[in-house]
């Protein structure tokens, strides 16, 4: 007699909306609590360009193509969480501080203090992506996870808030409507990215994401378990395919596989002794690249020269932003992901060029993860499947919750805001 089939009490889905691909998962939770990979996919990106929907008829097809995919014949999910990796990302972190006359914290006071801060959020015009709290604080002191049932003067709290501009973010939300699917949340992509490489050490001590996508980078520095800042460049890896095509004279195509397959950030002696084909095996029809032999060769040299070349003008982009991001000093730890950080030798060129030490980021070994998805390029498809998992406060919510219930008076608690909106550098 067959095994009855797993039952799942939770369904989760993700699309990772870029400029080069559309991905997507379907993670299902167990009677365990394990999560399991139920099924992904990916397919060309349509309508998409810098993190922008500019087509939306194009993106929505893609966005329903992927997802069906992953779904399957058994699978059938209403709604998908996505990621925004454009859209003018900037981060804040705001201190909001009560007075508590030295009593002990009760439920009530951590609910008051939230929809103090929910309060105080100053989006300036833009679209709030996240409000949570990072951690708490008495009497000025930090690193308190949870305060209940403690005394203090004063009870304060840092709130994460991630904003983005409006538009593009409601283009995004349209493009998923169209392709028929709820939208479940829309996470900042370095937030999702953290969740799926990042360890809970390195972001409690300090570390700086770099998230390389096609046509995006997104810079991001976390510690105390937060994300303090980001920042988003508008370049990526198809500049380097770009700058291939143009050096050579050939499609972008040819261009992109040349990157993929003999690309490298890493020159060798060798380089100069080996040649590569430009046409990829049976493809008769390729253009011929310039200065190629008669096989249509180039020494494998002058393709590295033209890839460590683009990469120095991204990685000087990377370190103005951390120096922007206050990430000073050389010895913090910088970790590289995205499809971008599938290039041969970019970790050792990065750690020479921004002068610090530079690992990659992958998505964690999920059960049923395929190998061909636990690569750099699926780690904020896999962050955002385990950012809805853990399903963080937003205090946006908490705040609703205690209007329901809270008087006017009751907020006279309220002492003073610290620094209603400040920059932690």
């Amino acid at each position: 007699m067959a095994a009855p089939p797993p039952r799942y009490s939770r369904l989760i889905c993700a699309a990772n909306i870029g400029s080069f691909r559309v991905s997507a998962m379907v993670l299902g939770i167990g009677e365990s609590g394990e999560p399991v990979v139920l099924g992904s996919s990916h397919r060309a990106s349509e309508g998409i360009k810098r993190g922008y929907v500019t087509d939306m008829r194009a993106a929505s097809h893609a966005i329903r193509t992927a997802v069906e995919k992953a779904e399957g014949d058994t699978l059938s999910v209403p709604g998908v969480w996505i990621a925004c990796a454009g859209a003018g990302l900037t981060s804040r972190v705001s201190a909001v501080e009560i007075a508590i006359g030295g009593r002990r914290i009760e439920e009530d006071d951590i609910e008051h203090l939230l929809f103090a801060a929910r309060e105080h959020i100053q989006p300036d015009g833009r679209t709030v992506l996240h409000a949570q709290p990072a951690h708490y604080t008495l009497d000025g002191a930090h690193g308190v996870a949870n305060p209940k049932g403690l005394h203090a003067e004063t009870l304060g709290v840092d709130i994460h808030v991630t904003l983005a501009e409006g538009a593009p973010v409601r283009n995004l939300i349209e493009a998923v409507q169209t392709a028929h699917l709820d939208v479940e949340g829309v996470v900042a992509s370095p937030l999702a990215a953290a969740h799926a490489c990042l360890s809970a050490e390195e972001r409690e001590l300090g570390v700086a994401l770099v998230e390389i996508g096609a046509q995006v980078t997104n810079v991001s520095v976390h510690a105390g378990g937060m994300l303090l800042g980001l920042k988003s460049i508008p370049v990526g890896s198809n500049d380097i395919t770009d700058a291939i095509a143009s050096s050579l004279g050939i499609r972008r195509g040819q261009a992109e596989r040349l990157k993929c397959v003999a690309g490298s950030a890493i020159a060798t002696p060798m380089d100069h002794r080996e040649l590569i084909a430009v046409n990829a095996p049976g493809d008769e029809d390729s253009r011929p690249a310039r200065g190629a032999d008669e096989h249509n060769r180039i020494p494998r040299a002058e393709l590295v020269a033209i890839v460590t070349d683009r990469l120095g003008v991204m990685a000087a982009e990377i370190g103005k932003a951390l120096k922007a991001l206050g990430f000073g000093g050389g010895a913090g730890l910088v970790v590289l992901t995205g499809g971008g950080a599938e290039l041969h030798g970019i970790a050792e060129f990065m750690q020479a060029a921004l002068g610090r030490p530079v690992r990659i980021g992958k998505p964690p070994a999920l059960k049923g993860l395929p190998e061909a998805h636990a690569t750099p390029g699926f780690t904020t498809l896999v962050g955002l499947c385990l950012y809805a998992l853990d399903d963080p406060v937003d205090i946006r919510s908490v705040g609703r919750a205690e209007a329901s219930r809270a008087s006017p008076a009751g907020f006279g608690i309220v002492n003073r805001v610290m620094q209603a909106v400040k920059d932690y550098f």
